[in-house]
């Protein structure tokens, strides 16, 4: 239905829907693995299961370029048909290890489900528009701002009264549990926001198409990878913890080289940022995932599951949130030193306005458009 949308609307409604039901998915996934598999087999399978849930959002890009540039951005959402229906028959008919208890819904703290969704729906907007629309000075971010905060504080209220809540906090009195969720919404800030920020940099200022972002991104994902083996082999010879810190180590140093970026770099000059960045994200995810959700009860681990999944969203949501905010600043900033610079007085501006349209260069009509440097009153040259 998605690849099948004309409006906006439909689009964000189908969407809607896929979250809804996507939403549960990975929570799933780890719940299961821990369950069924003996801990003797989990330095095999965590790595696995971290790979596949990382491995999308990273390789994404590069799918999506090379189905975008060969058909048509409709194929992003059909190109799932045939793989949907291969993974609901197999669950259907290989999973039984596990069956429905139809009688919690009688007990369902639905009053709790609501003002959750309240909660992390208005937060959720107020960290993507916030940004945009300079935070609290817009009227629909501050009234979000308010439902979140007044939602989330009947959300907690009901979770720590009700006698089955929607969500178990208690999952974070275990230590291990709490630390991990810490560092997976660390995790979620780097997973989720240099995937944002590289496609942005190749579109709009490097010029690159669909396919040529997906070919530049596909580094990161190659190495998760390749790398997922070796961070299997050595979760059994070497402390969690120090896994963890090399990772989250040679992710900083990614991050610092690209403070060198210029609007010069192409392939090769983000091969090694990207190269150290899937290296060191392979080698936190493992570890984040073990130290998480590998010393708890097996009746705690499906709701420990979610929480542990929430962090990691909730730590890119944040994330984006800051970058776009540190991005619009910047923006704005250079905007206006532009903007004092091209004056009557500077000789370059001087013999750069022959090129323009008259109106531009009329002194009453020097009044610029912020978003593309264009004249009020005349055409809008690049």
């Amino acid at each position: 239905m998605c690849g099948l949308t004309s409006t906006m609307n439909q689009m964000i409604f189908w969407r809607a829907v896929q979250g809804f039901i996507g939403g549960g998915m990975v929570p799933t996934v780890f719940a299961s693995a821990y369950a069924i598999f003996p801990r003797s087999k989990q330095p095999i399978v965590t790595p696995i299961i971290g790979l596949v849930a990382t491995l999308a959002p990273t390789i994404g890009p590069t799918v999506g370029g090379y189905l975008t540039d060969l058909a048509s951005w409709h194929w992003l959402f059909f190109i799932n048909i045939v793989p949907g229906i291969v993974v609901t028959i197999a669950a259907a008919t290989l999973i039984d290890f596990d069956e429905p208890n139809f009688k919690l819904f009688e007990r369902f703290d639905w009053t709790g489900l609501i003002f959750m969704a309240l909660f992390l729906g208005a937060l959720e907007y107020v960290l993507e528009d916030g940004p945009r629309y300079d935070w609290f000075e817009d009227e629909t971010v501050f009234a979000a701002a308010v439902i979140s905060a007044s939602s989330a504080v009947i959300f907690f209220a009901r979770v720590l009264t009700a006698r089955q809540p929607i969500v178990d906090l208690r999952a974070f009195a275990d230590r291990n549990f709490a630390v991990g969720s810490m560092f997976s919404f660390v995790l979620g800030i780097g997973l989720y926001g240099l995937t944002y920020l590289y496609p942005i940099y190749l579109a709009q200022i490097r010029g690159f198409n669909a396919l040529m972002i997906g070919q530049t991104l596909f580094i990161s994902g190659a190495t998760m990878f390749l790398t997922a083996p070796l961070v299997g082999r050595l979760m059994t010879k070497v402390d969690a913890r120090w896994m963890l810190a090399f990772g989250f180590a040679v992710v900083a140093l990614s991050n610092w080289q690209m403070t060198y970026l210029t609007k010069d770099w192409e392939f090769w000059q983000l091969f090694l940022p990207q190269l150290l960045r899937g290296f060191g994200m392979m080698f936190a995810i493992v570890p984040i995932t073990n130290i998480s959700l590998g010393t708890l009860a097996p009746e705690r681990l499906k709701n420990a599951s979610g929480l542990f999944n929430l962090t990691r969203n909730l730590g890119g949501a944040v994330g984006l949130a800051g970058l776009n905010t540190v991005l619009d600043k910047r923006i704005d900033l250079h905007l206006a030193r532009l903007h004092d610079s091209i004056t009557w007085a500077r000789r370059p501006w001087w013999k750069r306005s022959p090129a323009l349209p008259r109106a531009c260069r009329a002194p009453t009509r020097k009044t610029w458009r912020s978003s593309n440097f264009s004249c009020s009153y005349a055409s809008r040259p690049r």
